[in-house]
C-alpha cells in the first residue's frame, strides 16, 4: 500500500463526518443541500411568536389547568406548578427552540447534526405528532357540530323537546324550580342526551363500532381542509394565518371572562377555583399533575418547538422569546380559570348545588358542563357561538402548527426531493387524507372508545418524560450543556441565566426520573368513563401507540451502532460527534483564523 493511501485511510478514521457518510450513503449530514432561502424563514419575529403561542396555548389551558388547580388545592397548586416550570418547562422550552434556531433543522435532522446516536428522539417525537394530529382534530369536529347547532332559535341541548330525548330527560332546574335532578333516579339532562344521543349516538359496547356519523364526518373534513390550506405553503402561509388564529381566541376569552364575572354565583366559583388547601402539597399526585400539565401545555419533547425555531434568523433572541412565551402560556391558563369557574359558579348557583357537582375537565367541560351553563344565560346562542369559536381556534392552530412540524421534519430529511415543484404540497395532501381516513373511525357511533385509546396512550406522560430525560442526557452529557449555552450566547449576544445549563445537566433529568417512577407506580390501564374495561385488543392497540414512539430511541441507537463501521469505541465516537458544518461560535471563529 502506498503512502498516500495510508494517509487517506488515517484521515478517514479521524474524520467522524466521513465515517458517518459511509454508514449513511444517502445522508445529508455533510452537505445538507438546504438553502435558507429555499427552506424559508419567518417574515417577521411576530409570526414566530404567534405560531409558537398558537401551538402551546390550546384546549388544555381552558379545560385542563383550571380543573387541576381546583382539584389539587386551589392556590397552593401554583407552588408545584412553578417549581416544574423553572426546573423543566423553561429549560426544555429554550433547549428545543435554540437547537432548531442553531441548526436550522427540523426535529429529526437536528439531532442527526447534534448527536446522531440520539436521532431516534426525532423519529419518536414525530410518531407522537402523527398520532396527536389524527385524534386531536376530532375535538374540532365536535366543536364545529356544536357551533353550527348554536345557530338556532333555541339551543338544542336546552330542552327535552327533541326527537333524540328519552323519557328520562329532565330540563334544567333553577332556584325555585319544581323538580331537582338529584332526587330523580335515572334522570338525564338534555345537554348530556344531546352529547351522547345526538352528537355521538354512542354504542353500548367497545366491541360495537356502529355506523358512520356523517355529520361529524363532514365537520372532520372541514377541519382537515382548513388545516391543509393553513400549512400548504409552509411558513409563508402558517405565518399569516396565526395572526388571526392565535389572537382571536383572546378576544373570545375576554368576552367570556367579562360575561362570567357579571353572573350571579361567579364569586363562589372563583373561590372554589383558588381557595388554598396547603395540606394537598403532601400528596405526590398533586406534584405529578403539575409536572404533566407543564409537559402537555408547553408542547415539550414532540419536536414542534425545534421545527418552529428552525425558521428563525440566527441572531434572533430566542431566550427572551422563550421566557415571555412560557409566561404567556401560564398566564393564559390562570385567566382561563376565572372565565370557566365563574360560569360554573353561576350554574351551581342556578341549580342550588355544590360546585363540585358541576366541575369537570376535558371534553366533559367543553361539551357538557359549559354548554349547560350557557343554556341558562340570556342570549344563550351568542355565548355559545363565542365559546365554540374559541374552542375551534384554540385547537385549530395547535393542530396545523403540529402538522407543520411534521412536514418540516420530513422535508428536511429529504430536502432535495421535497423542495422541488409541488412535491411538498402533494405529500402534505397525502398525510391529511391518511389522517382523515383514520379519523373516520373516531366519528362512528363507537368512535369515542377509539378516541380515548388515542388520547390515553399515544401521547402519554411517561413517553414525554422519557423523551425529556433522553434530551437532557444528550445535551447535558454528550453534546455538552456548556457548548449549547455558548451557542445561545453567540446567537443572542449575551449570557442567559446560568441556571439553564445546570437544569439541562442535573435538575431536569433528576426531576424527570422521579416523576417517571411515580407515574409508573401509579399507572392504571384505561377504563372508558372510569368504569368499563377495554378488551385485550384495545389495550394491545393502546400499548402499540405508546411503544411505537418510545422505543424509537433505543431501537435507533442499536441500529446505528450496528451499521457504523469501526470498533465499538470508534462507532460511539463518531455517533456522539456533532456535524462539522454547524455554525461556529465567535470564539471558535477566532481560533480558526
Amino acid at each position: 500500500m502506498n503512502k498516500s493511501a495510508i494517509t487517506d485511510d488515517m484521515e478517514m478514521q479521524d474524520d467522524p463526518d466521513l465515517q458517518f457518510k459511509l454508514a449513511y450513503p444517502d445522508s445529508e449530514r455533510i452537505d445538507t443541500g438546504i438553502k435558507t432561502r429555499a427552506r424559508g424563514q419567518w417574515s417577521s419575529k411576530v409570526e414566530f411568536i404567534l405560531a409558537v403561542a398558537g401551538q402551546i396555548i390550546g384546549l388544555g389551558n381552558v379545560w385542563r389547568f383550571p380543573y387541576l388547580c381546583y382539584k389539587n388545592g386551589g392556590g397552593v397548586f401554583f407552588i408545584p406548578y412553578v417549581v416544574f416550570l423553572f426546573a423543566c418547562g423553561i429549560p426544555l422550552f429554550l433547549m428545543e427552540t435554540a437547537l432548531g434556531q442553531y441548526t436550522s433543522q427540523g426535529s429529526v435532522t437536528c439531532w442527526r447534526k447534534i448527536c446522531p446516536l440520539f436521532e431516534g428522539l426525532g423519529y419518536g417525537s414525530q410518531v407522537v405528532v402523527f398520532y396527536s394530529s389524527t385524534y386531536y382534530i376530532i375535538i374540532l369536529a365536535w366543536a364545529f357540530f356544536y357551533l353550527f347547532s348554536s345557530f338556532s332559535g333555541e339551543l338544542p341541548w336546552a330542552s327535552c323537546r327533541n326527537w333524540w330525548n328519552t323519557e328520562n330527560c329532565v330540563e334544567f332546574d333553577r332556584i325555585g324550580g319544581t323538580r331537582n335532578l338529584s332526587f330523580m333516579e335515572n334522570a338525564s339532562s338534555p345537554v348530556k342526551e344531546f352529547w351522547e344521543r345526538r352528537v355521538l349516538n354512542i354504542t353500548g359496547s367497545v366491541n360495537e363500532l356502529g355506523s358512520l356519523r356523517w355529520e361529524l364526518a363532514l365537520c372532520l373534513l372541514l377541519a382537515w381542509i382548513i388545516c391543509y390550506f393553513c400549512v400548504w405553503k409552509g411558513v409563508k402561509s402558517t405565518g399569516k394565518v396565526v395572526y388571526f388564529t392565535a389572537t382571536f381566541p383572546y378576544a373570545m376569552l375576554l368576552v367570556l371572562l367579562i360575561r362570567g364575572l357579571t353572573l350571579p354565583g361567579a364569586i363562589d366559583g372563583i373561590t372554589f377555583y383558588l381557595y388554598p388547601n396547603p395540606a394537598r402539597l403532601t400528596d405526590p399526585q398533586v406534584w405529578m399533575d403539575a409536572g404533566t400539565q407543564i409537559f402537555y401545555s408547553y408542547a415539550l419533547c414532540i419536536g414542534c418547538l425545534t421545527a418552529l425555531g428552525s425558521y428563525n434568523k440566527y441572531n434572533n433572541n430566542c431566550y427572551k422569546d422563550c421566557v415571555y412565551l412560557c409566561l404567556l402560556n401560564s398566564g393564559t391558563s390562570f385567566v382561563a380559570g376565572f372565565a370557566i369557574f365563574s360560569v360554573l359558579g353561576f350554574m351551581a348557583f342556578e341549580q342550588g348545588v355544590d360546585i363540585s357537582m358541576v366541575a369537570e375537565s376535558g371534553p366533559g367541560l367543553a361539551f357538557i358542563a359549559y354548554p349547560r351553563a350557557v343554556a341558562m344565560m340570556p342570549l344563550s346562542q351568542l355565548w355559545s357561538i363565542c365559546f365554540f369559536l374559541m374552542i375551534i381556534l384554540l385547537g385549530l392552530d395547535s393542530e396545523f402548527v403540529g402538522l407543520e412540524s411534521l412536514m418540516t421534519a420530513i422535508t428536511d430529511m429529504h430536502s432535495n426531493f421535497f423542495l422541488q415543484g409541488h412535491r411538498r404540497k402533494l405529500f402534505l395532501l397525502l398525510i391529511c387524507v391518511a389522517c382523515f381516513l383514520i379519523g373516520l373511525l373516531m366519528v362512528t357511533e363507537g368512535g369515542l372508545y377509539i378516541f380515548q385509546l388515542f388520547d390515553y396512550y399515544s401521547c402519554s406522560g411517561m413517553t414525554l418524560l422519557l423523551f425529556a430525560l433522553a434530551q437532557s442526557i444528550c445535551i447535558g452529557w454528550f453534546y455538552g450543556a456548556d457548548r449549547l449555552y455558548e451557542n445561545i450566547v453567540d446567537m443572542i449576544g449575551y449570557r442567559p441565566l446560568t441556571l439553564m445549563k445546570y437544569c439541562w445537566k442535573y435538575i431536569t433529568p433528576i426531576v424527570c426520573i422521579g416523576t417517571f417512577v411515580f407515574s409508573l407506580v401509579k399507572f392504571t390501564p384505561l377504563k372508558f368513563n372510569n368504569t368499563f374495561e377495554y378488551p385485550w385488543w384495545g389495550y394491545a392497540v393502546g400499548w402499540w401507540f405508546t411503544l411505537s414512539s418510545t422505543l424509537m430511541v433505543p431501537i435507533w441507537m442499536i441500529y446505528v451502532i450496528l451499521i457504523t463501521p469501526g470498533t465499538l469505541k470508534q462507532r460511539l465516537r463518531v455517533l456522539c460527534t456533532p456535524a462539522s458544518d454547524l455554525p461556529l461560535t465567535s470564539e471558535r471563529r477566532k481560533e480558526t483564523l
